[in-house]
């Protein structure tokens, strides 16, 4: 599969079409954000305690098509939701949380899908961006890809950001957007997440690895070594990414599960800083040391203690994963990523059954090098690393096998999107 055939000039001119319409411009006019959505093999629910992770971005994602607009007026359709939304882009944007003591049919909107175009308004506003400009737009995402673990809202907000900033001529490098993705994630809509899902859309290349370590900010990206670098060994086989839907559908920030186990990793980290005299500095567990963590990790109770487990073993897998794919040693990396899946269910305590179910199906699939849970792990769908030449094979295996155990769930699924076949691609762009 080629990674560059999304988007596809068929779904670029349908969005362009359409827009034109909107805006009454020429379609020559219409510009459109592509915003990868991500997958992060290594590094699962270490971001926001500062840990190192490794992710990439895939040829699915968001399309937001857009027309600057003559004035202040922000307009935007929806191909996954009715309605259409609009603002003004000189409006004072505030956070969900404001916004939600005030009378709900009075800022209805702001709890609907349009929160992220105003929430990205919110982001430039509050570092002094100059907006005098909206724009006319028409947002959709790849077929089937809803709630589905993928970082869809980061791909979303970051897709809002670069056409407001293309549409009023401001030149923003990909470290500020990922600065201002967060702000609107973690401030304005209240979700405690950490960088990782914005910086892998923003800075991954096809082919490739980005990691990053969330404290300092450092990333590289990590090519797997071409073939006449290998000298022992024969090249692996060529690898894709499986993605298999659960069907499981909830909005992150209404599950207070995922917030819940951020303040627990805190709460982990400042009774491990406290053990060791240190009552200063902030309570994230990349600030504690591993000879801290275990020389005092039988100071905490047991919930913490599978936290804190969680974050040291994935760090260190992390490390591990890097050497693996640098060198090409992909059933390793495979195995790492299995390990990752694991210590996700069993020390952060995250997944139900559907989703264990699915990873644990992946697991006996042909092909398989390894398997875990995309995004939090309370809905949406596993990832899978498979032999591209069984991939396909892989794919009728999983759909097969899940619908045995869950056929209702299985039964919302179309059946061309219950395990999709997908590749690396190219970072967020306008094109």
């Amino acid at each position: 599969m080629d990674a560059q055939c999304w988007p596809s000039s068929t779904e670029l001119n349908e969005i362009r079409e359409r827009v034109s319409k909107m805006a009454n411009v020429n379609k020559e006019e219409v510009r459109v954000a592509v915003s990868p959505y991500r997958i992060c093999p290594l590094g699962a629910h270490i971001d926001h305690q500062g840990g190192t992770v490794l992710a990439m971005s895939i040829n699915k994602g968001i399309l937001l098509g857009f027309a600057p607009s003559a004035n202040n007026q922000v307009v935007l359709h929806s191909g996954q939701f009715q309605g259409e939304i609009k603002f003004r882009v000189d409006e004072i944007q505030q956070p969900k949380d404001k916004c939600l003591a005030k009378d709900s049919s009075e800022r209805y909107e702001q709890c609907d899908w349009g929160r992220y175009a105003r929430g990205a308004v919110y982001a430039l506003q509050s570092r002094g961006n100059n907006l005098p400009k909206g724009i006319t737009g028409y947002i959709c995402g790849s077929e089937g890809f809803d709630s589905s673990g993928l970082s869809s809202s980061a791909a979303v907000g970051v897709a809002y950001l670069m056409a407001l900033e293309y549409a009023n001529n401001l030149v923003i490098s990909p470290t500020e957007n990922i600065e201002y993705d967060r702000l609107i994630e973690n401030e304005y809509l209240g979700l405690k997440n950490g960088i990782m899902d914005q910086s892998a859309i923003l800075l991954s290349r096809h082919g490739c690895l980005m990691c990053m370590n969330c404290k300092t900010k450092d990333y590289k990206l990590v090519y797997q070594p071409k073939v006449l670098e290998y000298k022992e060994s024969e090249p692996p086989k060529a690898t894709s990414i499986l993605l298999a839907l659960s069907g499981l559908k909830q909005a992150l920030t209404n599950n207070p599960g995922y917030n819940k186990r951020v303040a627990e990793c805190r709460e982990a980290a400042q009774i491990l800083l406290e053990a060791s005299g240190d009552y200063k500095t902030e309570p994230i567990l990349s600030n504690v040391d591993p000879e801290v963590y275990e020389a005092h990790k039988h100071k905490l109770e047991p919930n913490l203690a599978k936290r804190a487990e969680h974050y040291f073993s994935e760090n260190m897998r992390v490390m591990k994963g890097l050497e693996a794919w640098s060198l090409g040693k992909l059933k390793d990396f495979g195995m790492l990523i299995t390990a990752s899946g694991q210590s996700s269910i069993q020390n952060y305590e995250c997944g139900c059954e559907p989703l264990i179910q699915l990873y644990e199906i992946l697991l006996r699939a042909p092909g398989v090098l390894g398997a875990r849970f995309s995004g939090a792990g309370f809905r949406g769908c596993c990832l899978a690393f498979v032999e591209a030449d069984l991939a396909t094979e892989a794919a009728s295996f999983v759909r097969r096998e899940y619908l045995k155990v869950q056929p209702e769930l299985a039964s919302q699924i179309s059946n061309d999107t219950a395990v999709l076949i997908c590749e690396s691609a190219e970072c967020a762009r306008v094109i």
